[in-house]
């Protein structure tokens, strides 16, 4: 029994028990409003939060299937961090169907509870099994938004989700056979051990894995599902998809491929600096010719993502740090620019027969709603990179740690999609600020403007305007952390 410690699992039980709770409240208890499902998820996840502060670091159990080390902490503040953001947004002023039923909201904690045991664990199947619970929930998720292209998405979603596992799963069949094991730190010591032998066998490996892992971070080939599953998504589910899947994927992603490239084989590290070179320009350049904003957010994330993916190829600590500074910082931006699609959602299209959100609906959207542009506007210059705004602290400091390391071509490439992402975020703001109205009586921008979604977009701009000031100090805690796990 001294294998089984169950403290380490209590952040996870918190959000499974949770789950749990609101099935047998709405099994037992009848006309529940959905205020009180939304207090319970809060609850769940506050709770579950809060037990990560009191779980020791630096620790492992169920024979070595389950880890808490920095990696682990820091990745389940974002996971956790991001769902407390965005189920507020519940408590939207019309009412939308999936937000009505009581299994939404155990769906969303299993699902977050899925992707907080992915980012625990050291051990392949362990890992799996959690990617597997998280996006099981998240197909349900998608398909309960009941509108024309939402069960077309979870479809997609899940047809590429099982090619994706099926993938992995290949991937870790090879690492065992190399190495006769599924823990990663057991391969990595055989792997050292053999001086590099069976060295075309990891390689298979290590392509089926990122071709696996790469689906849940949208990495270029394996993003097509990206723009359609966004679309048929709710906005702000939209967003948390953007975020809180590819945190849980990058954390993973940095156990699997950190000693095989502090090997020095240049076979990994070219497969990783082409799939961050390929995902940043495709799809900045498929993001360029988009007439919907919110299709264009989905290929921006494709590219975001990308660009995150070059901290895997510097592997320095301060790398991996720069990595979760830019996907905390990315979290805010792109939440609150998905919160703001969701403030202006119509339910007939108004202005394309074919897109919910084009760049036509927002035109002159300043003489209709001021500050409801200005925000929007904040979040399109963070994503632009523009200083002083969040996002230009993540990518400078990502691009400073390219060029401190001598990766210069990854840096200029950086600097470069950086460029040319500019002109379609600013793209929307002279539709804001400098195009005429069209025919809007003003009511599209308030339908949906409860008091939670303008604390959501309150605390979002915030968090961007005044990242000069808090970055500093996210860096300076979480290094310490990084190191102390090896990462």
């Amino acid at each position: 029994m001294l294998q089984f410690d169950f403290t380490l699992l209590l952040p996870v039980l918190a959000l499974v028990l949770g789950g749990i709770a609101i099935l047998a409240i709405d099994l037992f208890v009848k006309d529940v409003q959905r205020g009180f499902f939304v207090a319970v998820t809060m609850i769940s996840l506050i709770v579950s939060l809060a037990l990560l502060f009191f779980v020791d670091l630096a620790r492992d159990s169920f024979y070595n299937m389950l880890l808490i080390d920095g990696l682990t902490q820091a990745s389940q503040w974002i996971i956790i961090g991001a769902s407390l953001l965005f189920i507020p947004l519940a408590l939207t002023g019309v009412r939308f169907l999936e937000y009505q039923f009581a299994e939404f909201y155990a769906l969303f904690l299993f699902m977050v509870a899925g992707f907080a045991l992915m980012v625990s664990s050291n051990n392949l199947v362990m890992i799996m099994l959690g990617l597997e619970t998280a996006s099981l929930a998240l197909y349900a998720i998608i398909s309960m938004h009941r509108r024309d292209k939402s069960l077309e998405s979870a479809i997609k979603y899940f047809t590429m989700g099982a090619l994706a596992a099926g993938l992995m799963a290949f991937g870790a069949m090879l690492l065992y056979a190399a190495t006769g094991s599924l823990n990663l730190a057991e391969i990595e010591r055989v792997f050292i051990n053999r001086g590099g032998s069976d060295t075309a066998l990891i390689l298979a490996a290590s392509a089926f894995l990122l071709a696996g892992i790469g689906f849940k971070l949208s990495v270029v080939p394996f993003h097509t599902w990206t723009p359609d599953v966004y679309e048929g998504s709710s906005a702000p589910m939209a967003g948390y998809m953007s975020i809180v899947p590819k945190i849980a994927g990058f954390a993973v992603a940095i156990r699997v491929f950190d000693f095989l490239a502090d090997s020095g084989d240049q076979i990994v590290y070219m497969l990783l600096f082409l799939a961050a070179a390929a995902t940043m320009t495709i799809g900045n350049l498929l993001a360029l010719v988009q007439d919907g904003v919110k299709r264009m957010l989905a290929y921006s994330s494709v590219s975001h993502a990308g660009f995150v993916i070059g901290a895997l190829v510097i592997s320095t600590t301060e790398a991996h740090i720069g990595l979760f500074l830019y996907w905390t910082l990315f979290l805010f931006t792109n939440l609150g620019a998905f919160s703001m699609l969701w403030l202006t959602r119509h339910s007939s299209k108004v202005w394309d027969i074919r897109y919910d959100h084009p760049y036509t609906k927002f035109a002159g959207m300043v003489k209709i709603s001021p500050m409801g542009a200005v925000i929007m506007a904040i979040f399109m210059l963070s994503l632009a990179g523009i200083p002083p705004f969040a996002l230009f602290f993540g990518k400078i400091y990502l691009i400073g740690e390219a060029l401190r390391t001598d990766h210069i071509w990854l840096a200029i490439i950086m600097l470069v999609n950086s460029a040319i992402a500019v002109y379609y975020y600013l793209k929307l703001i002279v539709f804001m600020f400098l195009r005429d109205p069209t025919e809007n009586d003003g009511t599209i921008y308030y339908q949906n403007g409860t008091l939670a979604l303008k604390l959501v977009l309150g605390v979002a701009a915030f968090a961007v305007v005044t990242s000069a000031f808090w970055t500093g100090a996210f860096i300076d805690n979480l290094a310490p952390i990084l190191a102390a796990a090896g990462f």
